[in-house]
């Protein structure tokens, strides 16, 4: 009877041992995704004055969110501010969007395709080449570059 009280003890201890480091294990893995999601996302941020028909320019910012731990989770934020205009002037779209390698005739180019969840007429295409990535150029419905003088392209923010 000794014996089985005795081993009854250590059996429980031996339990309520393993319970605790359970829970002390799953709390650091918690801790350790929580970490390594921030670290995977990323904001990036281009601006720029583009031509405007009716007015002096359209100072664009344009922001990325990028989470490289779930795509689902990548956003943009699009800020027009149409300058000579009267109060009213700021516009501000948001979403998700997606991206597509190559660009005109760079197989490593990058194409920003914004609302690529929303019906073709209202998604937005911005692209930029793989020798310059600090300069991204405002795209047509096709995906090219559009031929201008004028200035259709945002620069990286530092």
């Amino acid at each position: 009877m000794k014996k089985l009280f005795i081993f009854s003890a250590l059996f429980s201890l031996l339990l309520s041992c393993n319970t605790k480091t359970t829970k002390e294990n799953n709390t650091t893995n918690k801790e350790t995704v929580t970490k390594t999601n921030n670290s995977f996302s990323k904001t990036t941020i281009y601006e720029g004055i583009i031509p405007c028909a009716d007015c002096s320019g359209i100072q664009m910012t344009l922001k990325i969110y990028t989470d490289y731990s779930v795509s689902q989770n990548n956003k943009f934020e699009l800020i027009s501010v149409y300058q000579g205009k009267e109060p009213g002037n700021v516009f501000t779209q948001k979403g998700n969007f997606n991206t597509e390698r190559g660009l005109d005739k760079d197989p490593d180019g990058t194409i920003y395709v914004l609302n690529w969840d929303q019906p073709e007429e209202k998604q937005l295409y911005y692209g930029y080449y793989s020798s310059n990535p600090e300069k991204i150029y405002l795209l047509d419905k096709d995906r090219k570059r559009i031929k201008s003088n004028l200035n259709y392209f945002l620069t990286l923010k530092k």
